[in-house]
């Protein structure tokens, strides 16, 4: 995971991290600069799980391109695949079923609740921990089996379509999910024994790698990054889609921006998103779970936009098109680049673990940034 690479002129050490897998949650390669276990300079490397997604998606048919879309943060395909579906129903004008909304919507947060799960496990093994992943994933596992019986399958879902879902929810569904989150809820207790209020745990993250708000801002962070910061940027709130616009909940933002503030920023969202879906999953509404749409869709000539909020912040996706079936121009916004770009910042004149620290609590997904 650690390789030395040289030095320089003054002494300061140069090491590699990465691009192996473990070393830094995906394919990222890192060159530090360091002055003994000090972190003079953090340089990111990026591309080493580039596939060209946005190019592929103008090769697609706006049905087509969103299933792509489940590749690149993988933890949050539900997610990715309705900003997808949005844009075109927006060009489009298409209007959802509520039905399909409702059913969006729990799938988003189910969605949220698996990728905050998998983190909490992660950065507790990033400081040492080896528990609490395991606890993570046997809540995981539960999420991940809903999933499987609604669209087949378990990580790179897809199920959201321009108009709805691409079919209806499973008879179980219902019923699955009310026992998982009654299930999760008696569990989140031994979270914070275990993790939250953990004396080393909160050694580890407390007043490391401070994010103040100015900085946030203008990095162009998003998420819970920049929530933990006291930036209000939650695209439910303040862009509503689809039903999140009559459903009553708390955007989680801390102040102070350090690892410890972005933990509990995620730790919250975990119980909003049990909030939300407790709303919504008694009152589904009866009837269609997709509007009628063409078989070949075509938006008209012009540029859309549209953004949501996946677990790791705001995912803005932009379509110019000339009227014809597959997008003339495709952009992805993704905030997994602009989290990162704030790293160096953050890291410069900590210890080296204090870095895997901080570049835990940012929750990165690499091929959401590379694309």
């Amino acid at each position: 995971m650690f390789e030395e690479v040289g030095r320089t002129e003054t002494g300061d050490l140069i090491i590699n991290i990465g691009p192996q897998h473990p070393a830094t949650h995906g394919v990222l390669h890192l060159v530090i600069t360091l002055n003994g276990e000090t972190v003079k300079k953090i340089e990111p490397h990026l591309g080493y799980i580039h596939r060209s997604i946005e190019k592929m998606c103008e090769s697609l048919t706006y049905r087509q391109y969103i299933y792509v879309t489940s590749r690149m943060d993988y933890l949050s395909s539900h997610i990715n695949n309705h900003a997808c579906a949005l844009v075109v129903e927006k060009g489009l004008q298409i209007e959802v079923p509520q039905r399909a909304q409702y059913i969006r919507v729990i799938l988003d947060e189910l969605n949220r609740i698996a990728s905050h799960l998998l983190w909490w496990g992660a950065i507790a093994m990033d400081v040492g921990a080896i528990t609490p992943f395991f606890h993570a994933f046997r809540e995981r596992e539960l999420i991940t089996d809903i999933m499987e019986e609604t669209c087949g399958a378990r990580l790179t879902m897809n199920f959201m379509v321009p108009g709805g879902t691409m079919m209806d929810i499973h008879p179980d569904f219902v019923k699955k999910t009310k026992a998982f989150l009654n299930f999760f809820k008696s569990k989140l207790p031994e979270y914070h024994e275990l993790v939250t209020g953990n004396v080393i745990f909160k050694g580890r993250l407390e007043d490391v790698g401070v994010l103040s708000k100015e900085d946030a801002i203008s990095y162009g962070t998003s998420g819970p990054v920049a929530r933990a910061s006291g930036v209000s940027c939650d695209v439910r709130k303040l862009y509503p889609y689809d039903v999140y616009s009559q459903i009553n909940f708390e955007e989680a933002i801390e102040t102070k921006g350090d690892c410890y503030a972005r933990y509990k920023v995620r730790m919250k969202e975990l119980e909003e998103s049990i909030r939300i879906i407790e709303q919504l999953i008694d009152n589904i509404p009866e009837g269609e779970f997709q509007a009628k749409t063409k078989a070949v869709l075509k938006l008209p000539k012009g540029e859309y936009m549209t953004r949501v909020e996946t677990a790791r912040g705001d995912l803005g996706v932009y379509i110019t098109s000339e009227g014809g079936t597959t997008p003339y121009r495709i952009k992805f916004r993704s905030p997994g680049f602009s989290n990162l770009s704030a790293l160096d910042h953050m890291v410069r004149g900590s210890k080296i673990g204090d870095m895997v620290a901080i570049m835990g609590t940012l929750d990165l997904v690499i091929p959401d940034i590379d694309r």
